[in-house]
């Protein structure tokens, strides 16, 4: 045998690393496939087609681990995460079901909250696996997999999510009663979000999936209902009770013109509404309550309605036509001033329902042009104006909020969403903002605009692809977090560099 060896040394050396090459290669092949089958594969989402709601993906062929291999052996994923449960994997899980559309876009954190439990449960829900917002095996394996379903909602599903879609629905004019808002979505639904797709131009299909839930919160939605252009009793009767309220500034006639636009949209921003412009069923009730809430236009206001006030002003000859501009400055403040001072009013420089009326009613003192303020008012189109206020104040008033917990559309003052966090702390400051969702804040144009990430500073308006929050000292932020289940404290990480879209500054 030896004498073999020896003659063949060659052969034998190379027949020897071939075996255990196959032996290293065949372990190798085992471990990966056990992985997958744990875990399914990680993939990487792109455009869906709504009609069959199904998520076309790129396979990724890696395994979905913790970010590093020291995570690995440290912490192990739990056959069951589940809420309370603290992991690095649970970011990732996040990331994931935000892709989906289940959760608002955010930054990841490894904490297993009550909103990431409730995606859960709404993907489950989508997947006919049982309802009990763990991330279990089965759970995991489907929504990792290349198969995993975009969110959706069709006829027969129930849940909070839909009484959402159902609200927004009854405000655009597509169900036609409050009563219809019940959380289960019928044929009356299925009807309503037919009719929503048709006007809108999408594929008619009935169900509330990626696109037609982009639409029903974007600013080129087309309502069902009283808009720009019409003319009736009913639109009549919403402007009579819009200038008792000191919202409109023109005589009513029942013509829906930008005057009345303009006005509604003053009304919803002051009344919690959604700011569209239209004159749909929450809008109409919220206008016949008695607690109805009256304008008061002030300083650091940008738009249609301060520029019809500045527009009496100077009929009157408090105002030059040069401060015509449609912003709310320091000179307008001092015109109104001298306005109520003329007119036996209280000179506080904001107007509320008094000074509104005088101003429309062709019976207001004139002054002598002699006296007019000089010019100083600036503020085209593009605003980019601040207001004076204490930015420390502002944060300390967003920071008190801390730990309050986290709910889809809540504005406060005991629970938020994101954007209605930045909305009520900046009215509680005294900064008079209507609420706009963070889609919205990406071309407010009110305030000054703040393009590099770099630039921004404490007490700006940070807003985030999806998401927003008040920056703070020290490169930390303030927000109504959906991964952390709570408003948060905490430091600005890339993520927020990597998903900026822009900031506002509010102060000086």
């Amino acid at each position: 045998m030896l004498n073999i060896i020896k003659t063949h040394k060659r052969a034998v050396l190379i027949l020897t690393a071939a075996v255990l090459f196959a032996a290293v290669y065949g372990m190798f092949v085992y471990k990966q496939a056990e992985t997958s089958s744990q875990f399914g594969q990680k993939s990487e989402a792109v455009t869906p087609d709504e009609s069959s709601q199904i998520m076309k993906l790129e396979t990724v062929n890696e395994a979905v681990l913790p970010a590093t291999e020291s995570e690995a052996r440290k912490a192990p994923i739990p056959d069951n995460l589940k809420e309370g449960t603290e992991h690095p994997f649970v970011a990732e899980l996040q990331e994931r079901l935000m892709e989906l559309g289940f959760m608002e876009n955010d930054e990841p954190t490894p904490f297993y909250g009550p909103v990431t439990a409730n995606a859960i449960r709404t993907y489950q829900r989508q997947n006919n696996i049982v309802q009990d917002g763990v991330a279990g095996p089965e759970t995991l394996a489907a929504l990792f997999s290349q198969e995993a379903k975009y969110y959706a909602v069709s006829l027969g599903i129930s849940g909070d999510d839909v009484v959402r879609i159902q609200n927004r629905l009854y405000e655009l004019g597509y169900l036609a009663k409050k009563e219809e808002v019940t959380g289960e979505f019928n044929e009356a639904t299925e009807k309503a979000v037919m009719k929503l797709q048709e006007l809108n131009q999408l594929s008619i299909d009935g169900k509330v999936g990626r696109m037609t839930i982009s639409l029903l919160y974007s600013e080129e939605v087309k309502p069902e209902y009283l808009a720009y252009g019409e003319k009736n009793e009913v639109v009549l009767s919403a402007q009579k009770r819009l200038k008792s309220l000191g919202y409109l500034t023109t005589v009513p006639d029942g013509n829906y013109g930008k005057d009345t636009v303009a006005a509604v949209k003053q009304f919803q921003g002051r009344n919690d509404l959604v700011v569209d412009g239209y004159l749909g069923p929450s809008t109409r009730i919220a206008l016949e309550q008695e607690e109805a809430t009256p304008n008061g236009i002030m300083l650091g206001e940008q738009g249609e309605g301060v520029k019809r006030i500045q527009e009496l002003l100077n009929k009157y000859g408090y105002l030059s036509s040069s401060n015509v501009t449609g912003y709310f400055g320091e000179v307008t403040e001092q015109s109104v001033k001298r306005f109520q001072s003329d007119n036996g009013l209280k000179a506080d420089g904001s107007v509320g329902i008094r000074t509104l009326s005088l101003l429309t009613a062709d019976k207001a003192a004139k002054t002598g042009r002699g006296s007019l303020p000089a010019a100083g008012d600036a503020g085209t189109g593009g605003g980019g104006k601040t207001v004076n206020g204490n930015v420390k104040a502002f944060i300390d008033i967003a920071a008190s909020k801390v730990g309050s917990k986290y709910v889809w559309g809540s504005k406060g003052p005991n629970s938020f969403d994101c954007s209605g966090f930045v909305y009520w702390s900046l009215n509680q400051i005294g900064v008079r903002q209507s609420y706009l969702t963070s889609s919205g804040w990406k071309s407010m144009g009110k305030y000054k605009r703040i393009s590099n990430y770099n630039d921004i500073k404490p007490g700006d308006i940070v807003v985030e692809n999806g998401h927003m929050g008040i920056a703070a000292e020290g490169g930390k932020v303030i927000d109504a977090s959906s991964s952390n289940g709570k408003v948060v404290y905490r430091q600005r990480t890339d993520w927020w560099r990597n998903n900026f879209i822009v900031a506002w500054r509010i102060f000086e």
